[in-house]
């Protein structure tokens, strides 16, 4: 098949370009080669020259109906990333993410005889906090909403149940009732909803991914609002001290990009999973303090991560994916382990430059504060 990835030429979106072309497949990437992500924007090295790549916005209708053309399948993953910066440069993400999604689906309708899949990019971001049990009356299925502000301020950072006890996490699953805490988290509520109502009313197959943690290489390691690990490998590269939240005993599910672009190749070659909200994770829980000293160590760098006990607003404890959904109608199943996963992404970043605009990033915050 002929394949649109929108942000094709981003972490996600090329890795998932090089497993189509693998599997025989002709891609299309539509890209803005926004600075922010891809500094002078320049095409990055890493893109696989097989792949045609279009440099255009995704609010433009003649650019998306461009890069349309001829087109079998769609992967929409462009988006503006970033849940801190979202929560002030709210018309911005709105606009990059509501609109451009809205501009994709009304371009995608007008060539729906032809176009047999849409596949949209959603993110673990809309669960809110994640899904919790009662140890003490083994309840779960819980699903709490976000700490009260006079808990993160006396740095009570546990999820606290009814009866007034601390709960556990457990895998969340898709079931679990959306409390979006950014802006950027309603985006992709937005973007998933919207794509598989219009592909029900259209009879075009749609399936929406729920995104976790993904780490590896090609990360933006220069924009701070990227994901965890990049920002700490940029901290690091520079001989500077991870930023921790709170007491970095919060945890997230760290999924390897080759394993994640695998489960959105399948998405594509199945008819599992279509009308389907799916996580892709790899139901394993890692504190975020354990990730700072793993990417630390990897890089022989004896720098202890600075843990602020401060909090954001919108934080969340705890979120980690029930990964059974994805294994019953994808066959999906992560295969590799965060230490080899991490193993690699270390190797890679040996040869790595970063400019580190962590601290810029925090300050914006502070003085907005959503930081405190």
């Amino acid at each position: 098949m002929r394949v649109l990835i929108t942000g094709g030429a981003g972490f996600i979106g090329s890795h998932l370009a090089d497993r189509l072309l693998a599997e025989g497949h002709e891609v299309r990437a539509l890209d803005n080669l926004d600075p922010q992500v891809h500094g002078p924007g320049q095409p990055p090295d890493y893109l696989d020259e097989a792949v045609e790549l279009q440099v255009g916005d995704v609010r433009d209708h003649e650019a998306v109906g461009r890069a349309l053309e001829g087109v079998d399948a769609v992967y929409h993953f462009a988006a503006a990333v970033g849940v801190g910066q979202s929560m002030y440069e709210i018309e911005r993400y709105t606009s990059v993410n509501a609109i451009g999604a809205a501009v994709v689906l009304e371009e995608a309708l007008e060539r729906r005889d032809v176009i047999h899949k849409l596949v949209v990019a959603s993110s673990m971001s809309i669960y809110g906090e994640g899904q919790h049990r009662n140890p003490r009356t083994g309840e779960s299925g819980i699903a709490p909403g976000l700490r009260p502000e006079s808990q993160l301020a006396a740095q009570q950072w546990d999820v606290i149940g009814d009866d007034g006890g601390p709960l556990e996490p457990e895998p969340t699953a898709e079931t679990k009732p959306l409390r979006p805490t950014s802006v950027y988290a309603v985006n992709k509520r937005d973007h998933e909803e919207l794509f598989l109502s219009v592909g029900a009313a259209y009879g075009i197959p749609a399936v929406a991914l729920r995104f976790f943690n993904v780490y590896g290489e090609r990360q933006a390691l220069s924009n701070p609002y990227t994901g965890v690990a990049a920002i700490f490998s940029s901290r690091l590269l520079n001989n500077n001290r991870p930023v921790v939240f709170e007491d970095g005993r919060q945890t997230r599910d760290f999924i390897d990009v080759r394993d994640l672009v695998r489960g959105c190749a399948l998405a594509l070659a199945t008819d599992g999973a279509d009308g389907s909200t799916l996580n892709l994770g790899t139901g394993r829980a890692t504190s975020i303090v354990d990730v700072a000293h793993t990417i630390a160590a990897g890089l022989g760098k004896e720098i202890e991560p600075e843990i602020v006990e401060q909090y954001r607003a919108g934080d969340i404890r705890h979120c980690f994916a029930d990964i059974r959904l994805a294994e019953e109608l994808l066959g999906f199943r992560s295969e590799i382990a965060f230490e080899d996963g991490m193993r690699d992404l270390l190797a890679w970043l040996e040869g790595q430059e970063a400019v580190d605009a962590m601290d810029a990033a925090r300050e914006a915050l502070v003085a907005r504060g959503l930081a405190r």
